[in-house]
């Protein structure tokens, strides 16, 4: 079982609270069951992203299995790094998709734990999808630490294709932060460059665009990963739901993070 390493930093450690900082996020959210197949969520604390991250998660369908990418932080373990233990958090235990784990032994996918040990990018993201939809669904968490635009294309199209194989209902969750640490102004402008190639579901032109910006989004490979998945699964569409920074919380525009919650359908 892999213990929560974030509770108590990230979101709450108590039950209670961390149901009512939801409840927080979700306020104002109508919830529904639109058929995506492909979301972007955030990662930070709570606080910071947490509205941002719940205006995705408010339109999810019910899945099997979410499939959730997520940068690698630490450094720590395989470079491609699939979990197939089940995953504890404040408010219960989440089944992995062993069947799915075990599909995809032999491809660009490793199996293994220590890279997911100490990453929050994953981790933050379990409450959310426990919210919406309790404890009746599995997940399959991926790790990216090697995310050149090769690497996640080939990590997205393997698992779509171990998840038609299976003919597992999906939906592909890509955990990643924009721009890290710059003035409001010039966040929200490379955010909007990046964001605008994603809603033309463009990989190449995203790629392209996150080198000749010198981008910081930490997840770029998650967010590649996510939309060859997608797209192999049919979805041809994306849309924006909610732009935000950090500045927005703490009202320091200086050195802003950037959140961005897009959905692909």
């Amino acid at each position: 079982m892999r213990q929560p390493t974030v509770a108590g930093q990230f979101y709450p450690l108590a039950p209670r609270s961390l149901k009512k900082e939801l409840g927080r996020c979700f306020r104002g959210l109508e919830l529904s069951e639109t058929p995506v197949k492909g979301v972007i969520v955030p990662h930070a604390g709570y606080v910071y992203s947490g509205e941002v991250a719940a205006n995705s998660y408010a339109r999810l369908p019910k899945a099997e299995t979410f499939v959730i990418f997520g940068p690698n932080h630490t450094g720590y373990g395989s470079p491609v790094a699939l979990s197939c233990d089940d995953w504890s958090t404040p408010i219960g235990d989440i089944a992995t998709d062993f069947e799915l784990c075990k599909k995809l032994a032999g491809s660009i996918v490793d199996m293994d734990e220590v890279a997911h040990r100490y990453e929050h990018s994953i981790e933050v993201q379990i409450p959310f999808l426990q919210y919406r939809f309790g404890d009746d669904f599995k997940i399959l968490p991926i790790c990216l630490g090697m995310q050149d635009m090769d690497t996640a294309v080939e990590v997205g199209r393997e698992v779509a294709k171990a998840a038609k194989e299976l003919g597992r209902d999906v939906v592909f969750i890509a955990s990643s932060d924009f721009t890290h640490y710059e003035p409001q102004e010039e966040a929200q402008g490379k955010d909007e460059t990046l964001i605008e190639a994603i809603l033309e579901m463009n990989i190449e032109e995203f790629y392209k665009r996150i080198v000749e910006l010198n981008a910081s989004a930490c997840g770029y490979g998650p967010i590649a990963a996510m939309l060859a998945a997608s797209k192999e699964m049919g979805a041809t569409s994306a849309k924006l739901l909610k732009y935000a920074t950090s500045g927005d919380v703490s009202g320091d525009y200086s050195a802003v993070v950037g959140y961005a919650s897009i959905v692909v359908d």
